[in-house]
């Protein structure tokens, strides 16, 4: 069995599509999704379907990011949110206006079971965003922090490389767990487009909402699978662009 872990989607079911067929995907792997499944691409509905539909034949585990919570907030309470909508909520709610409540209420029952993060044996953690408490993420007092935090990419990509984790400078919240693998925080703002390992992080989104591919990731070999840039399946559209 493999674990891929697979990074921020954005509604780009195509891209989904291609990846996982370049990764060669079968029933025995174990797929982790980092989260925003949505809020981008024209396809947040059929993004869904597809991943409720994979859930039935793959082991996979959904986490929960920013724009997932964002989107229940507003299929469950109609909470209107002009700054979600400019950052892809809008092409969201377009694409639930073509459908029933029946399937709207199946998808917040999907947002409403998404894991806040994923622990594996081997001490590896997986969360959208990030946490702040300095001693892990059980002590963690604001759980938003999962699919919300910067800081701890920052945090990453500001280590001198040579600093050791015996140093009595490096930072705590580094320490806890063998490897840590996010998105949110696309690595095309410090201008890649491959998945990007910071002392022990490894973020994969790969700006799948913007002009970059969206990428899966073997965990254990680090291989990884890129689609083509997702704006290419989309040509019509703007995406978050």
């Amino acid at each position: 069995m493999r674990t891929l872990v697979i990074g921020d989607i954005h509604s780009g079911l195509k891209a989904l599509d291609q990846v996982l067929k370049r990764a060669k995907v079968t029933q025995d792997d174990h797929l982790i999704f980092l989260g925003d499944y949505i809020d981008g691409w024209s396809q947040a509905v059929e993004t869904i379907n597809f991943l409720m539909e994979l859930k039935n034949t793959h082991q996979c585990t959904f986490l929960r990011g920013n724009h997932d919570e964002l989107c229940l907030e507003w299929l469950s309470q109609g909470r209107d949110n002009p700054l979600w909508f400019q950052h892809g909520g809008r092409s969201t709610t377009q694409s639930y206006a073509l459908v029933g409540d029946s399937i709207k209420d199946v998808h917040m029952d999907f947002y409403r079971n998404l894991d806040n993060y994923h622990l594996n044996p081997k001490n590896q953690l997986f969360l959208h965003a990030g946490f702040t408490n300095l001693n892990g993420i059980e002590h963690e007092y604001f759980t938003k922090t999962f699919y919300w935090d910067r800081t701890l990419w920052e945090l990453a990509l500001s280590i001198d490389p040579n600093l050791t984790r015996e140093n009595i400078l490096y930072p705590k919240r580094l320490t806890h767990y063998s490897e840590i693998f996010i998105g949110h925080t696309p690595v095309t703002r410090i201008g890649k487009t491959l998945p990007h390992k910071a002392a022990n992080i490894w973020n994969l989104d790969t700006g799948a909402a913007f002009k970059g591919p969206l990428s899966i990731m073997d965990v254990d070999t680090k291989e990884f699978w890129q689609s083509d840039p997702v704006f290419t399946f989309y040509p019509e559209e703007s995406g978050r662009n």
